[in-house]
Protein backbone atom coordinates (compact mmCIF):
# COMPACT_ATOMS: atom_id res chain seq x y z
CA UNK A 1 0.00 0.00 0.00
CA UNK A 2 1.57 3.43 -0.86
CA UNK A 3 1.89 6.21 1.42
CA UNK A 4 -0.97 8.30 2.19
CA UNK A 5 -0.41 12.09 1.27
CA UNK A 6 -1.34 14.69 3.53
CA UNK A 7 -0.59 18.02 0.67
CA UNK A 8 -1.96 18.87 -2.33
CA UNK A 9 -1.66 16.46 -5.43
CA UNK A 10 0.29 17.67 -8.23
CA UNK A 11 -1.17 15.93 -11.13
CA UNK A 12 -0.76 15.80 -15.23
CA UNK A 13 -3.96 14.67 -17.85
CA UNK A 14 -2.32 12.81 -20.72
CA UNK A 15 -4.74 13.67 -23.61
CA UNK A 16 -6.31 17.11 -23.37
CA UNK A 17 -9.52 17.17 -25.64
CA UNK A 18 -13.07 17.60 -24.62
CA UNK A 19 -13.31 14.65 -21.53
CA UNK A 20 -10.37 16.00 -19.94
CA UNK A 21 -11.85 19.72 -19.04
CA UNK A 22 -14.32 17.49 -16.54
CA UNK A 23 -11.26 16.08 -15.05
CA UNK A 24 -9.62 19.44 -14.87
CA UNK A 25 -12.71 21.12 -13.01
CA UNK A 26 -12.48 17.75 -10.58
CA UNK A 27 -9.52 18.06 -9.35
CA UNK A 28 -9.31 21.96 -9.08
CA UNK A 29 -12.50 21.59 -7.33
CA UNK A 30 -10.64 18.49 -5.08
CA UNK A 31 -7.82 20.89 -4.24
CA UNK A 32 -5.17 19.45 -6.01
CA UNK A 33 -3.51 20.92 -8.70
CA UNK A 34 -3.20 19.75 -12.33
CA UNK A 35 0.63 21.28 -13.15
CA UNK A 36 0.97 19.95 -16.40
CA UNK A 37 -0.72 17.95 -19.63
CA UNK A 38 0.55 16.25 -22.45
CA UNK A 39 -1.08 16.31 -25.98
CA UNK A 40 0.09 15.25 -29.44
CA UNK A 41 -2.15 18.13 -30.80
CA UNK A 42 0.22 21.87 -31.09
CA UNK A 43 -3.33 23.72 -31.06
CA UNK A 44 -4.38 22.24 -28.40
CA UNK A 45 -1.62 22.42 -26.33
CA UNK A 46 -1.51 26.09 -26.78
CA UNK A 47 -5.48 26.45 -25.72
CA UNK A 48 -4.93 24.03 -22.68
CA UNK A 49 -1.41 25.91 -21.45
CA UNK A 50 -3.60 29.81 -21.03
CA UNK A 51 -7.02 28.32 -20.04
CA UNK A 52 -5.13 25.44 -17.67
CA UNK A 53 -1.90 27.41 -16.70
CA UNK A 54 -0.14 24.27 -16.79
CA UNK A 55 2.93 23.05 -18.69
CA UNK A 56 1.93 21.06 -22.25
CA UNK A 57 4.10 18.73 -23.75
CA UNK A 58 4.00 16.47 -26.21
CA UNK A 59 4.36 13.36 -25.45
CA UNK A 60 3.52 12.15 -21.87
CA UNK A 61 7.32 10.54 -21.50
CA UNK A 62 8.84 14.03 -21.93
CA UNK A 63 6.09 15.13 -19.25
CA UNK A 64 6.69 11.99 -16.82
CA UNK A 65 10.66 12.21 -16.79
CA UNK A 66 10.75 16.08 -16.42
CA UNK A 67 7.43 16.37 -13.97
CA UNK A 68 7.21 15.49 -10.31
CA UNK A 69 3.50 14.21 -10.71
CA UNK A 70 2.11 12.27 -7.96
CA UNK A 71 -1.56 11.34 -9.89
CA UNK A 72 -2.46 11.53 -13.82
CA UNK A 73 -5.85 10.88 -15.64
CA UNK A 74 -5.72 9.23 -19.02
CA UNK A 75 -8.07 11.01 -21.16
CA UNK A 76 -6.25 10.36 -24.64
CA UNK A 77 -7.77 8.18 -27.31
CA UNK A 78 -9.17 4.40 -26.25
CA UNK A 79 -6.30 3.05 -28.48
CA UNK A 80 -3.29 4.88 -25.95
CA UNK A 81 -4.77 4.56 -22.60
CA UNK A 82 -2.79 1.29 -22.14
CA UNK A 83 0.45 2.20 -22.88
CA UNK A 84 0.17 5.57 -20.57
CA UNK A 85 -1.36 3.91 -17.85
CA UNK A 86 1.28 0.79 -17.55
CA UNK A 87 4.57 3.48 -17.14
CA UNK A 88 2.38 5.69 -15.07
CA UNK A 89 1.63 2.88 -12.80
CA UNK A 90 5.09 1.49 -13.25
CA UNK A 91 6.73 4.53 -11.74
CA UNK A 92 4.63 4.39 -9.02
CA UNK A 93 2.14 6.88 -10.05
CA UNK A 94 -1.75 6.64 -9.28
CA UNK A 95 -3.97 6.36 -12.55
CA UNK A 96 -7.52 7.15 -13.05
CA UNK A 97 -7.71 5.51 -16.84
CA UNK A 98 -11.13 6.70 -18.83
CA UNK A 99 -12.87 3.39 -20.03
CA UNK A 100 -12.13 1.28 -21.65
CA UNK A 101 -8.66 0.79 -20.11
CA UNK A 102 -8.08 -1.09 -22.85
CA UNK A 103 -9.45 -3.83 -25.56
CA UNK A 104 -6.86 -5.82 -24.90
CA UNK A 105 -7.58 -8.08 -21.65
CA UNK A 106 -4.02 -8.98 -21.56
CA UNK A 107 -3.18 -4.90 -21.79
CA UNK A 108 -5.68 -4.69 -19.10
CA UNK A 109 -4.32 -7.14 -16.51
CA UNK A 110 -0.72 -6.14 -17.23
CA UNK A 111 -2.40 -2.73 -15.79
CA UNK A 112 -3.98 -4.10 -12.98
CA UNK A 113 -0.34 -6.21 -11.91
CA UNK A 114 1.69 -2.80 -12.35
CA UNK A 115 -0.73 -1.28 -9.84
CA UNK A 116 -0.36 -4.08 -7.61
CA UNK A 117 3.70 -3.89 -7.42
CA UNK A 118 4.13 -0.28 -7.33
CA UNK A 119 1.43 -0.05 -4.81
CA UNK A 120 -0.35 2.86 -6.93
CA UNK A 121 -3.97 3.24 -7.27
CA UNK A 122 -5.63 2.39 -10.64
CA UNK A 123 -9.35 3.61 -10.82
CA UNK A 124 -11.17 3.20 -14.05
CA UNK A 125 -13.24 6.34 -15.10
CA UNK A 126 -16.71 4.73 -15.33
CA UNK A 127 -18.11 7.83 -13.73
CA UNK A 128 -21.62 6.93 -13.47
CA UNK A 129 -21.11 4.69 -10.13
CA UNK A 130 -20.14 8.06 -8.57
CA UNK A 131 -23.45 9.45 -9.76
CA UNK A 132 -25.53 10.18 -7.06
CA UNK A 133 -28.13 8.68 -8.73
CA UNK A 134 -26.16 5.57 -8.80
CA UNK A 135 -24.96 5.25 -5.05
CA UNK A 136 -28.19 6.01 -3.96
CA UNK A 137 -29.63 3.28 -5.99
CA UNK A 138 -27.03 0.93 -4.93
CA UNK A 139 -27.67 1.49 -1.41
CA UNK A 140 -31.05 0.74 -1.74
CA UNK A 141 -29.83 -2.34 -3.62
CA UNK A 142 -27.47 -3.49 -1.29
CA UNK A 143 -29.98 -2.90 1.51
CA UNK A 144 -32.70 -5.53 0.09
CA UNK A 145 -35.21 -2.96 -0.36
CA UNK A 146 -36.16 -4.16 -3.88
CA UNK A 147 -35.46 -8.03 -2.99
CA UNK A 148 -33.76 -10.23 -5.38
CA UNK A 149 -32.66 -8.30 -8.73
CA UNK A 150 -34.29 -10.29 -11.32
CA UNK A 151 -34.66 -7.81 -14.45
CA UNK A 152 -32.41 -4.48 -15.40
CA UNK A 153 -32.84 -1.93 -18.15
CA UNK A 154 -29.86 -0.11 -18.69
CA UNK A 155 -29.74 2.93 -21.89
CA UNK A 156 -27.32 5.84 -22.90
CA UNK A 157 -27.94 6.71 -26.04
CA UNK A 158 -27.72 10.31 -27.93
CA UNK A 159 -27.23 11.92 -31.35
CA UNK A 160 -23.59 13.80 -30.86
CA UNK A 161 -25.78 17.04 -30.24
CA UNK A 162 -27.46 17.20 -33.26
CA UNK A 163 -23.60 17.08 -35.35
CA UNK A 164 -23.99 15.79 -39.36
CA UNK A 165 -20.47 13.87 -38.14
CA UNK A 166 -19.13 11.96 -35.18
CA UNK A 167 -16.91 13.74 -33.23
CA UNK A 168 -12.93 13.79 -33.48
CA UNK A 169 -11.62 10.07 -33.65
CA UNK A 170 -14.91 7.98 -32.65
CA UNK A 171 -15.79 6.70 -35.74
CA UNK A 172 -12.23 5.41 -36.48
CA UNK A 173 -11.70 1.58 -35.62
CA UNK A 174 -8.18 2.05 -35.49
CA UNK A 175 -8.03 4.71 -32.89
CA UNK A 176 -11.59 4.19 -30.69
CA UNK A 177 -11.42 0.38 -31.32
CA UNK A 178 -15.99 0.46 -31.34
CA UNK A 179 -18.84 2.47 -31.48
CA UNK A 180 -21.33 3.25 -29.57
CA UNK A 181 -21.13 -0.77 -27.94
CA UNK A 182 -18.03 0.51 -26.66
CA UNK A 183 -17.75 3.97 -25.67
CA UNK A 184 -21.63 3.92 -24.40
CA UNK A 185 -21.93 0.05 -23.57
CA UNK A 186 -18.52 0.40 -21.41
CA UNK A 187 -20.45 2.09 -18.65
CA UNK A 188 -23.91 0.45 -18.72
CA UNK A 189 -22.16 -3.34 -18.79
CA UNK A 190 -20.68 -1.58 -15.59
CA UNK A 191 -23.52 -0.52 -14.07
CA UNK A 192 -25.26 -3.62 -15.13
CA UNK A 193 -22.66 -5.43 -12.90
CA UNK A 194 -21.97 -2.89 -10.19
CA UNK A 195 -26.23 -3.79 -9.81
CA UNK A 196 -26.46 -7.72 -10.54
CA UNK A 197 -23.07 -8.89 -10.20
CA UNK A 198 -21.15 -10.99 -12.58
CA UNK A 199 -22.81 -11.64 -15.78
CA UNK A 200 -22.13 -15.19 -17.15
CA UNK A 201 -23.75 -14.44 -21.03
CA UNK A 202 -24.38 -12.24 -23.44
CA UNK A 203 -26.42 -12.01 -27.08
CA UNK A 204 -25.82 -8.72 -28.61
CA UNK A 205 -26.31 -6.77 -32.51
CA UNK A 206 -25.48 -3.82 -33.65
CA UNK A 207 -25.86 -1.73 -36.82
CA UNK A 208 -24.47 1.35 -38.19
CA UNK A 209 -27.13 3.08 -39.68
CA UNK A 210 -26.88 7.45 -39.18
CA UNK A 211 -23.42 7.79 -39.87
CA UNK A 212 -20.71 6.60 -42.63
CA UNK A 213 -18.18 5.65 -39.90
CA UNK A 214 -16.11 2.60 -39.93
CA UNK A 215 -18.10 1.42 -36.32
CA UNK A 216 -21.24 0.67 -34.86
CA UNK A 217 -23.64 3.60 -34.06
CA UNK A 218 -26.52 0.96 -32.75
CA UNK A 219 -26.09 -2.05 -30.56
CA UNK A 220 -28.49 -4.32 -28.51
CA UNK A 221 -27.26 -6.60 -26.10
CA UNK A 222 -29.09 -9.23 -23.74
CA UNK A 223 -27.27 -10.28 -20.41
CA UNK A 224 -27.59 -13.23 -18.01
CA UNK A 225 -26.35 -12.99 -14.88
CA UNK A 226 -24.63 -15.62 -12.56
CA UNK A 227 -27.40 -15.02 -10.55
CA UNK A 228 -30.22 -16.35 -13.45
CA UNK A 229 -31.53 -12.20 -13.46
CA UNK A 230 -31.79 -10.80 -17.16
CA UNK A 231 -30.83 -7.43 -18.46
CA UNK A 232 -31.13 -5.51 -21.56
CA UNK A 233 -28.60 -2.57 -22.50
CA UNK A 234 -29.57 -0.53 -25.23
CA UNK A 235 -26.71 2.36 -26.47
CA UNK A 236 -27.19 4.77 -30.41
CA UNK A 237 -26.05 7.24 -31.41
CA UNK A 238 -28.79 8.27 -33.32
CA UNK A 239 -31.09 8.55 -30.90
CA UNK A 240 -32.01 12.91 -30.74
CA UNK A 241 -31.07 14.27 -28.06
CA UNK A 242 -29.58 12.16 -25.14
CA UNK A 243 -30.40 9.91 -22.67
CA UNK A 244 -29.15 8.43 -19.53
CA UNK A 245 -31.33 5.73 -17.78
CA UNK A 246 -31.19 2.67 -15.78
CA UNK A 247 -34.38 0.71 -14.25
CA UNK A 248 -33.64 -2.27 -11.73
CA UNK A 249 -36.72 -4.65 -11.21
CA UNK A 250 -36.55 -7.27 -7.92
CA UNK A 251 -39.05 -9.33 -5.69
CA UNK A 252 -40.04 -6.59 -3.41
CA UNK A 253 -39.67 -3.55 -5.58
CA UNK A 254 -38.27 -1.81 -8.66
CA UNK A 255 -36.04 1.59 -9.19
CA UNK A 256 -36.06 3.97 -11.74
CA UNK A 257 -34.05 7.04 -12.93
CA UNK A 258 -33.59 8.94 -16.38
CA UNK A 259 -32.82 12.11 -17.58
CA UNK A 260 -34.95 12.18 -20.90
CA UNK A 261 -37.71 13.99 -19.66
CA UNK A 262 -35.51 16.80 -17.64
CA UNK A 263 -33.37 16.32 -14.71
CA UNK A 264 -33.25 12.59 -13.44
CA UNK A 265 -35.34 11.96 -10.44
CA UNK A 266 -34.83 8.46 -8.78
CA UNK A 267 -38.20 6.51 -7.48
CA UNK A 268 -38.04 3.40 -5.58
CA UNK A 269 -41.11 1.43 -5.83
CA UNK A 270 -42.29 -0.86 -3.70
CA UNK A 271 -45.86 -2.85 -1.80
CA UNK A 272 -44.98 -2.27 1.29
CA UNK A 273 -48.28 -1.02 2.43
CA UNK A 274 -50.40 -2.92 0.81
CA UNK A 275 -51.21 -4.29 -2.54
CA UNK A 276 -52.21 -1.33 -4.29
CA UNK A 277 -53.55 -1.75 -8.43
CA UNK A 278 -51.71 -2.65 -11.71
CA UNK A 279 -50.38 0.82 -11.79
CA UNK A 280 -49.49 2.19 -7.90
CA UNK A 281 -47.63 1.29 -5.25
CA UNK A 282 -46.14 2.87 -2.28
CA UNK A 283 -43.71 5.64 -4.15
CA UNK A 284 -40.41 7.28 -2.67
CA UNK A 285 -38.54 10.19 -4.97
CA UNK A 286 -35.12 11.22 -4.24
CA UNK A 287 -34.18 14.50 -5.75
CA UNK A 288 -30.48 15.48 -6.00
CA UNK A 289 -29.02 19.38 -5.82
CA UNK A 290 -26.49 18.49 -8.49
CA UNK A 291 -27.68 14.97 -9.93
CA UNK A 292 -25.29 15.10 -13.09
CA UNK A 293 -21.93 15.40 -11.08
CA UNK A 294 -20.41 11.95 -11.32
CA UNK A 295 -17.43 13.01 -13.59
CA UNK A 296 -16.62 15.66 -10.11
CA UNK A 297 -17.43 12.70 -7.91
CA UNK A 298 -15.78 10.46 -9.24
CA UNK A 299 -12.36 12.17 -9.23
CA UNK A 300 -13.26 13.16 -5.48
CA UNK A 301 -13.27 9.39 -4.92
CA UNK A 302 -10.03 8.83 -6.40
CA UNK A 303 -8.09 11.79 -4.55
CA UNK A 304 -9.67 9.98 -1.24
CA UNK A 305 -8.53 7.01 -2.09
CA UNK A 306 -4.97 8.43 -2.94
CA UNK A 307 -4.99 10.82 0.21
CA UNK A 308 -6.93 8.49 2.72
CA UNK A 309 -6.60 4.90 1.43
CA UNK A 310 -10.39 4.66 0.83
CA UNK A 311 -11.62 1.58 -1.22
CA UNK A 312 -11.24 2.32 -5.33
CA UNK A 313 -15.03 3.25 -6.37
CA UNK A 314 -14.10 1.42 -9.52
CA UNK A 315 -11.51 -0.72 -9.94
CA UNK A 316 -8.82 -1.92 -12.49
CA UNK A 317 -10.42 -5.43 -12.45
CA UNK A 318 -14.00 -3.41 -12.45
CA UNK A 319 -12.61 -1.92 -15.41
CA UNK A 320 -11.24 -5.31 -17.24
CA UNK A 321 -14.87 -7.01 -16.83
CA UNK A 322 -16.72 -4.12 -18.32
CA UNK A 323 -14.26 -5.14 -21.29
CA UNK A 324 -14.80 -8.55 -20.96
CA UNK A 325 -18.65 -8.00 -21.43
CA UNK A 326 -18.36 -5.43 -24.60
CA UNK A 327 -15.88 -7.63 -26.13
CA UNK A 328 -18.14 -10.62 -25.78
CA UNK A 329 -20.98 -8.29 -27.52
CA UNK A 330 -18.96 -7.81 -30.40
CA UNK A 331 -18.35 -11.64 -30.88
CA UNK A 332 -22.19 -12.28 -30.33
CA UNK A 333 -22.64 -9.49 -33.20
CA UNK A 334 -20.53 -11.21 -35.49
CA UNK A 335 -21.21 -14.89 -34.82
CA UNK A 336 -25.20 -14.12 -34.17
CA UNK A 337 -25.18 -16.33 -31.16
CA UNK A 338 -24.79 -15.81 -27.25
CA UNK A 339 -21.44 -15.89 -26.01
CA UNK A 340 -20.22 -16.95 -22.41
CA UNK A 341 -18.15 -14.37 -20.82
Amino acid sequence: MSQLISQPLNVGIIGAGGISQRHFEGYRLGGANVVAFADVSESTRKQREQEWQARGYASFEDMLDRESLQAVSICSPNAFHAPAATECLRRGIHVLCEKPLSLDLNACGEMIEAARLSGAVLQTGHHLRSSPQVETAKRLIDEGRIGQVTFMRLRQAHDWGGAAEVRGVFGSKSASGGGTLLDNGCHMMDLARHFGGDVSSIFARTSTLKFDIEVEDVSLASLEFESGAQGSVENSWSATAWEESFAVYGTLGSLECSNRMGPPRLRLLTREYGFGTWDKGDETWYDFAAPSNGHVRSIQHFLASITQGLPVVCSGEDGRESVRLVLGGYESARTKLPVNV
